[in-house]
């Protein structure tokens, strides 16, 4: 990432170029105007201010499908381009609303200051301001004296300190824990255990010191991953290489942020606390005939990434990460390494986001777009009913992936979205990194005699029990905004009085949620399976079903254990079911709260689902949470292999039939390969 410093006289010429869509993210000029603007207002007087997050504040749903699918003239209609600003000054949080229509002349609409429990998102600037400070601290540098411990070698990094009761927190303090790199690269592996700085953020300076136990620090050998200390020589059978080879170019096409391919037409955003945004999914009905399209999912993202650690010792049990409210997921996403993170025929898309100062800083690579060739089927049939004939068809399958990667200190998050000619849309978790490990005095597991809170996975190191709860925030709107959530539970029903010898069988009961309390599911309560369907009411199919998207969980369905009124939990509530329904509103976002960091739980997904709103026929959200509880092995050590969850979003009567029947045959430089209709051979 480079900082891109620009003056606003350059807005000036932006905004004579081509009016941006609607849903664009803001662009460099857009927020450097928007920092000028903010920096200039007498609202916020006091020094230093400092930027944790500025966003794109969405124009009204309704306008915003008007412009794109109003047809006529509505594509004309000139919605406005205002910023969502959260800066720290005086030590209050501030808001602020700015108008940056025109670049060259922006101006602050409104201003209010954040009176609740929570903080913003951590800059990655006081972070790497908060790491400096040990290496100065003379308590600290003498606990690395006597571990033997050459202070070159020590790096550190910044935990948020959570809530544990109490009144809300009225300091923005976080702890710094530090680790040896040395020979390694993979200095996670390394803690310098029991050791605790505690810094006061808005103040940058240490206000709390603890050395409570010493254990060694766990060795470098075998922890390195980069290439060039592994290997070669290599073990095994390296495979083959391939290449992704496309003679008559990419199926897609990128036009600024919209993207169209095959049946699919959607928006691809950048936002710096949910990363890759998808809006305005909307699939092209070949039935239908001309070119109507039809609305799916209006806006979706990554809301929350909960990951709580399992150990209760002090240095440990506040380990509760919310890595997109406290860190930002657009922040930690690096550039795309092509042919690794992506294949060759990638395109890729650039973020922008606003450093601590304001000023814009430019992210390449950040987003890869991408089609998928695994050698999977999308549909076939053979048929060898027909006397001396032998009937093939098939197709195979193809689908569009968009594709971002964040780096949250030692995991590393793979997020895609997987468009699919079916009409699907497949949303993915890939799990891998380096696991957070605690410094222990044991080197075999035979000396392990009580709870160690996870896996000795070397010597001296122990890798601690965790989870992932990845929640994703999915406006459905199923061929418009009046949808329902319907839920249809197998039953089995006995039958004895008939005069054919089966005595069971089972059949459908469906329910339509009323309220939220209705729409909330845990997966892993061991009921009897069900269907869980977004349907529109108001829409149907020529034989008269309601036309609908099915949600099918891709495993990683895990749901929290965690006792009710434990802090950490009170701060995730929503983590206790993986389903939430919620009417549509434009304020509600982030699973935990616009203030994650330091929150209290009062704020977010659970207490807003509490007011038990009216969801059928209404425009309602989908709330889904990829989850899985981590008993960490030895293969996950030094680097994890990647271990990957999710969803499907499918069509559930949405079109007339199969959509793929008007799919081509596959074909090899353009001439048909061995699917299609044969005959002569013998059955």
């Amino acid at each position: 990432m480079l900082p891109l410093l620009l003056a606003v006289a350059v807005a000036a010429a932006v905004a004579g170029a081509s009016r941006p869509h609607p849903l664009d993210p803001l662009s460099a000029a857009e927020l450097a105007a928007v920092r000028a603007a903010v920096l200039a207002s007498p609202l916020v007087p006091a020094r230093p201010l400092t930027f944790h997050y500025v966003g794109l504040e969405e124009p009204d749903k309704p306008d915003v499908l008007s412009y794109v699918y109003g047809g006529g003239g509505a594509s004309r209609l000139v919605l406005p381009r205002r910023a969502f600003v959260i800066a720290r000054a005086g030590g209050e949080s501030h808001e602020l609303r700015v108008d940056v229509a025109n670049p060259s002349a922006p101006s602050v609409l409104s201003h209010t200051v954040h009176r609740g429990a929570g903080f913003p998102t951590l800059t990655l600037e006081e972070q790497f301001a908060a790491v400096a400070l040990p290496p100065k601290h003379p308590p600290f540098v003498e606990s690395v004296r006597r571990r033997g411990v050459g202070m070159d070698d020590v790096l550190c990094a910044v935990f948020p300190v959570g809530w544990f009761g109490g009144e809300p927190p009225r300091r923005r303090v976080a702890k710094v824990l530090c680790f040896v790199a040395g020979a390694t690269a993979n200095f996670y592996a390394r803690p310098l255990e029991g050791v605790t700085l505690v810094v006061d953020l808005d103040r940058m300076a240490i206000v709390g010191y603890r050395d409570r136990v010493a254990y060694p620090v766990p060795k470098a050998e075998g922890t390195d991953y980069r290439a060039g200390k592994v290997g070669p020589p290599y073990t095994g059978t390296a495979p083959a290489p391939g290449v992704v080879v496309q003679p008559e170019g990419r199926g897609f096409h990128i036009d600024g942020h919209v993207v169209r391919w095959a049946n699919w037409e959607f928006h691809v955003g950048f936002d710096m606390r949910a990363g890759t945004v998808i809006s305005l999914a909307s699939v092209h009905n070949a039935d239908a005939g001309g070119a109507q399209r039809r609305q799916v999912l209006y806006r979706g993202f990554v809301s929350e990434i909960f990951v709580p650690y399992m150990d209760p010792v002090e240095e440990w049990y506040y380990r509760t990460f919310l890595d997109a409210g406290e860190y930002g997921l657009g922040l930690w996403a690096f550039p795309l390494q092509p042919g690794g993170d992506c294949p060759a025929n990638a395109a890729y898309l650039d973020g922008y986001f606003s450093g601590q100062d304001g000023n814009p800083v430019e992210g390449k690579n950040m987003i890869c777009v991408f089609e998928r060739y695994a050698g999977d089927v999308a549909w076939r049939h053979t048929e060898a009913g027909f006397p001396n004939q032998l009937i093939t068809e098939v197709r195979p399958d193809v689908s569009l992936v968009v594709r971002m990667v964040v780096s949250a200190g030692n995991y590393d998050y793979i997020l895609d979205w997987e468009f699919k000619t079916s009409g699907s849309i497949k949303l993915a978790v890939s799990l891998t990194g380096l696991l957070e490990v605690k410094g222990t005095a044991y080197t075999h597991a035979n000396e392990v005699k009580q709870d160690a809170h996870g896996t000795l996975v070397s010597e001296n190191t122990i890798a601690v029990y965790h989870d992932h709860y990845v929640t994703y925030h999915l406006d459905l709107d199923v061929d418009g905004t009046n949808n329902s959530f319907v839920k249809s539970t197998v039953t089995a029903v006995r039958d004895t009085g008939g005069d054919m010898p089966r005595r069971s069988y089972w059949t459908v009961r469906r329910e339509v949620a009323e309220r939220e309390a209705d729409g909330q599911v845990d997966l892993g309560a061991g009921g009897p399976p069900a269907d869980l369907v977004f349907v529109n009411p108001g829409k149907k199919t020529r034989i008269g079903n309601d036309v609908g998207y099915r949600i099918v969980p891709a495993g990683a369905t895990a749901a929290s254990v965690l006792d009710d009124d434990d802090f950490p939990q009170r701060r995730a509530t929503y983590c206790k079911k993986q389903v939430w329904v919620t009417p549509y509103s434009r304020s509600e976002k982030w699973a935990s709260g616009l203030y994650a960091d330091q929150s209290t739980g009062d704020d977010g997904l659970a207490a807003w689902s509490g007011r038990n709103r009216a969801i059928r026929g209404e425009d309602i959200v989908l709330w889904y949470t990829v989850g899985l509880h981590h008993v960490p092995c030895q293969e996950d050590f030094p680097v994890m292999p990647t271990l990957s969850g999710g969803l499907e979003l499918r069509p559930s009567n949405f079109f007339e039939r199969n959509p793929l029947m008007r799919t081509r045959p596959a074909r090899r430089h353009g001439q048909p390969i061995g699917n299609c209709s044969c005959a002569g051979a013998s059955s």
